[in-house]
């Protein structure tokens, strides 16, 4: 009987604490799901630049077969981007996000060395196949930067909600939620410098 009554007496507080304004129970919910649809975008484009190389390694590889090492680089880091399983679980922990961020700079930065060569070979740059990929390239890194950009700004107003009180007692007591982790101010410095891909 008192196990019962504890349990009724549970639900009730729950129910009733759930529909006081200002706990935030649904708005909470609603922050959540807009970070994982705009984490589901950076995925996406992130995707899409992974699936451009082999065609933009190929395309290289054609006029400057002997850059091997720059070559085979870009395919490591790829395979390496790739390579990490991205769950929504991913968004809870600090260190699979951050292993995350560190094989997509790495993709970045190979990236960048491989267009790099570009200069040094006038008939690949004239190559209309690869002035195809660098414009496909450098439209996905614009989307890359949009799509972090809405990510970082709907995390930001979820994690205000599971810190500010009183939206932060639901968060924690009925929701169980916490921070998630963001994209840190280096690797944004990083983004902001995506490969040049635009040839005079």
């Amino acid at each position: 009987m008192g196990s019962r009554i504890s349990v009724f007496t549970t639900i009730a507080i729950t129910v009733l604490f759930v529909g006081l304004p200002g706990c935030g129970y649904n708005n909470l919910q609603g922050l959540d799901e807009d970070t994982k649809a705009a984490w589901s975008e950076v995925v996406n484009q992130y995707q899409r630049r992974a699936d451009l190389i082999p065609n933009l390694v190929a395309t290289v590889k054609g006029y400057a077969a002997h850059e091997k090492d720059t070559l085979e680089g870009v395919v490591q880091a790829r395979a390496q981007a790739t390579g990490i399983q991205v769950t929504p679980e991913t968004l809870k922990d600090p260190a699979a996000f951050e292993q995350f961020q560190k094989a997509q700079a790495g993709l970045t930065s190979a990236l960048g060395r491989l267009i790099a060569i570009a200069e040094n070979y006038p008939n690949l740059k004239a190559d209309q196949n690869f002035r195809d990929l660098q414009s496909q390239l450098e439209g996905t890194e614009n989307r890359i930067a949009v799509a972090r950009k809405r990510y970082i700004e709907k995390v930001a107003e979820y994690n205000k909600g599971v810190r500010y009180f009183p939206t932060n007692l639901t968060a924690k007591f009925l929701l169980h939620m916490e921070e998630k982790p963001n994209f840190t101010v280096a690797d944004e410095k990083a983004v902001a410098k995506p490969p040049e891909v635009k040839f005079n």
